[in-house]
């Protein structure tokens, strides 16, 4: 159970569940069919992304034990940079992250078809993501404690299948389904690796999560890096063997354009029953991910609302410290995402709305690069734990610029264009910081 806290923080297993849970949200169910358009060879892709992840994680388990500030990235930017340019790393996370949400919405969708296939219709498709949005809303309303529980217990069940299709998939694992499908495109290895590292980026969105939430999480100097790296080991684990495993049991024509690989393989493997299993584990973890997402959204956004950097309405609060203004506001914009990107296939919505997401959360992640150097500076940290911490450094930095290489032209010009546009929304939002948010209320236990 999520430890007992008289503010109603999230202790530990909580923080490591929300970290765990907006890692392998989408990324685990939806992934491997991105990657199989790339060909198998996308499993080299997923050790760069590792590498990457790892350093980008241990950079936040740094800051999050050093100077655990609420709104994580965010306020990382504006320490170190300034104003424009925390304003600026908020705008861009909040809104890839808000995009991202609406990739979350369509996989829930995607695996209840298992259960009603009348769901694979366009319009039905469209209705249930909105309701699941908006369900995501409401239990994030009902307060932090209720969503480390949700996304903590979710994660738990849903991990369970997750695992036995990790660990005893390989008995019908095929080793040339697996070969045959290693380049079908004909592109060259290199260019494999780094449009799937592009790929597994979203997997590893989220490590930063618990960095974020600060403001909500108990004890932050203990809780924020250990959850960090908990997490984030968690997650590789998963993503790696789930995705090698699928590959080798569905041959990659057909897996490419799945909209429920894990159940289709399920189906290969076990039958119907399996089938259903699996497609239950996704709704759950899925779900689980997008109430997960939603808190972080929130908290980034409330975070810099209450610094003058974001309209003042993101930052009020109810009487249990709850921005549900934020909330509100959040679920209508992704709806609108929603009707706005509506595809007649669930992979096609996904992969739009994930590359466009990809895109824009390089830029904080960078910024926190440089963040993360300087607080190593201003500690005067030298010797092996300097070389270590540069070393980091480069990694994470070579990682995000090895996913904006392997990203389309197309996008990275759509990116550029968002970021641009935080140029007159800073100079419309921008005002003298405001008093901070306050803390969520204490509420006394019922048995005291």
């Amino acid at each position: 159970m999520v430890p007992s806290s008289p503010n109603r923080k999230m202790g530990l297993f909580a923080a490591t569940m929300l970290v765990t849970v907006n890692m392998v949200g989408t990324g685990i169910f939806l992934l491997p069919v991105s990657m199989a358009s790339v060909g198998t060879a996308s499993i080299l892709g997923w050790i760069v992304a590792s590498l990457g992840a790892g350093s980008i994680g241990l950079m936040f388990a740094f800051l999050g034990a050093t100077d655990p500030e609420p709104g994580g990235p965010y306020a990382y930017a504006r320490n170190t940079f300034g104003p424009y340019l925390g304003f600026q790393t908020n705008y861009v996370y909040w809104t890839a992250n808000l995009v991202g949400n609406v990739a979350v919405a369509t996989t829930v969708i995607g695996y209840c078809t298992a259960f009603a296939p009348a769901l694979k219709a366009p319009a039905l498709t469209l209705v249930g993501a909105l309701i699941v949005v908006w369900l995501a809303t409401v239990f994030n309303i009902m307060g932090p404690r209720v969503v480390g529980l949700l996304t903590g217990w979710s994660t738990v069940v849903a991990m369970v299948p997750l695992v036995l299709v990790a660990v005893f998939g390989w008995i019908w694992f095929d080793g040339k389904v697996f070969m045959d499908a290693w380049l079908p495109k004909g592109e060259t290895t290199i260019g494999a690796i780094s449009t799937s590292a592009t790929y597994a980026l979203w997997a590893f969105m989220g490590v930063e999560s618990a960095s974020v939430s600060a403001g909500v999480i108990d004890n932050p100097k203990r809780n924020i890096p250990l959850a960090t790296l908990l997490g984030l080991i968690i997650a590789t684990v998963l993503y790696v063997s789930t995705c090698t495993v699928l590959m080798g049991i569905i041959p990659a024509p057909e897996l490419a354009k799945s909209d429920d690989p894990f159940s289709e393989a399920a189906l290969r493997s076990v039958g119907q029953i399996g089938a259903w299993i699996i497609a239950g584990a996704a709704i759950l973890k899925a779900g689980g991910s997008l109430i997960g997402w939603t808190l972080t959204i929130s908290q980034s956004a409330r975070a810099a609302a209450a610094d003058g950097m974001f309209p003042r309405l993101y930052a009020r609060t109810n009487r249990m410290g709850v921005p549900v203004f934020n909330l509100v506001i959040s679920a209508i914009l992704m709806s609108v995402i929603l009707v706005a990107t509506a595809s007649p296939s669930l992979t096609e919505q996904f992969n739009i709305i994930i590359d466009v997401a990809i895109i824009l959360n390089l830029l904080p992640y960078l910024y926190c690069a440089v963040a993360f150097l300087f607080s190593v500076q201003r500690r005067k940290i030298t010797g092996r734990k300097r070389v270590g911490a540069i070393t980091v450094t480069v990694l994470a930095i070579g990682y995000c610029l090895w996913a904006l290489i392997g990203s389309e032209v197309r996008l990275a010009r759509d990116a550029m264009i968002l970021l641009f546009l935080s140029i007159p929304f800073f100079l419309i939002f921008y005002r003298e910081a405001t008093a901070p948010t306050p803390a969520v209320e204490e509420v006394p236990n019922k048995d005291e």
